[in-house]
């Protein structure tokens, strides 16, 4: 691969991670101001869908050729994480929830391990446990849990939908007949803005909040601009550019890219939102940061073009 082609990659990869980053900051005002956390998932996945169905369209074979992968794809990966990831963050700071979240591929190693018995590597064991350590010091378990019970439960169940995720494109990776990730993508978003509409009922939405400002930090900002971000920026714009990077580079070095997006959530909710951390959160979300990379990149990849580092975008997500 010429170097240029690499260079290209690694620039791409670093504007996913960054745009992926910013969409925690942008959501959550939306939901201080009054937006139901569910409500903002479907404002999310439907506007994606919407400006992916031109993708969808182009691939509609894929409704033939894989339905299950689809299916699960779009309730997983898409509306179960991004569901669980937008109730966590309406109760505790938007890098805790991020953190959290991250903890996906080092669960997949226990679905590895004892749901397809299949052996892990040493040094994949022992990423799962630094994560596990890091997680208890995000969440300083010696305090009594300081951070709301609820809200980390539910990234860990975004967790643990991100590790599903990781199944399902293990699944649509196999054999020589592998789906094309953009297709993947396109109806992973029409699908999962059909399951929310069912559950969120947008029809119930305090449109009103659209309408008006929403506070970032103690600034003032138009509730469109702030949804426009969630939706082009974080979303359509995060995905493509994060699958067009993978295939410039290879699929380890994308993933250690992709971990950044943790890092850049937490300082632009620090910057922007007045989300201080503590010292032993930092120590700890630096743990499952690492841990969480050492677990996933200790993993054999799979073969094929749909890799979980092609589709790990928190969706994905976040």
């Amino acid at each position: 691969m010429q170097a240029s082609g690499r260079n290209a990659g690694l620039g791409l990869a670093l504007v996913s991670a960054f745009a992926f980053g910013g969409s925690g900051v942008a959501a959550k005002p939306l939901i201080e101001a009054g937006l139901d956390p569910l409500h903002m998932v479907w404002l999310r996945v439907a506007g994606a869908a919407l400006v992916l169905s031109p993708l969808a369209w182009r691939h509609r074979d894929l409704l033939l050729r894989r339905p299950a992968l689809l299916a699960g794809f779009g309730l997983i990966a898409v509306a179960g994480v991004q569901a669980f990831y937008f109730a966590s963050l309406s109760r505790i700071p938007v890098g805790v929830a991020l953190l959290l979240e991250y903890l996906g591929p080092a669960l997949l190693l226990g679905y590895i391990r004892f749901v397809q018995r299949k052996p892990v590597t040493r040094g994949a064991a022992a990423g799962a446990a630094v994560a596990v350590v890091g997680l208890a010091c995000v969440v300083e378990i010696w305090a009594g849990l300081s951070l709301d019970p609820l809200g980390v439960l539910f990234g860990l169940a975004a967790a643990c939908c991100q590790a599903f995720y990781f199944v399902f494109a293990d699944q649509g990776a196999d054999g020589d007949d592998a789906p094309d990730p953009l297709g993947v993508i396109a109806y992973g978003m029409l699908i999962g803005a059909l399951v929310m509409t069912v559950i969120a009922r947008p029809w119930e939405m305090d449109w009103h909040v659209l309408g008006g400002q929403a506070l970032v930090g103690t600034t003032s900002v138009p509730a469109p601009f702030l949804l426009a971000w969630v939706v082009l920026v974080a979303t359509v714009f995060a995905y493509l550019t994060g699958v067009v990077s993978v295939r410039r580079l290879s699929p380890q070095v994308a993933g250690v890219v992709a971990f950044l997006e943790a890092v850049v959530a937490t300082v632009f909710a620090w910057i922007l939102l007045g989300e201080h951390l503590s010292t032993w959160q930092i120590v700890g979300g630096g743990l499952v940061l690492g841990g969480a990379f050492i677990a996933q990149s200790s993993r054999p990849a799979p073969p094929a073009e749909l890799r979980p580092a092609v589709l790990d975008r928190e969706t994905t997500t976040a």
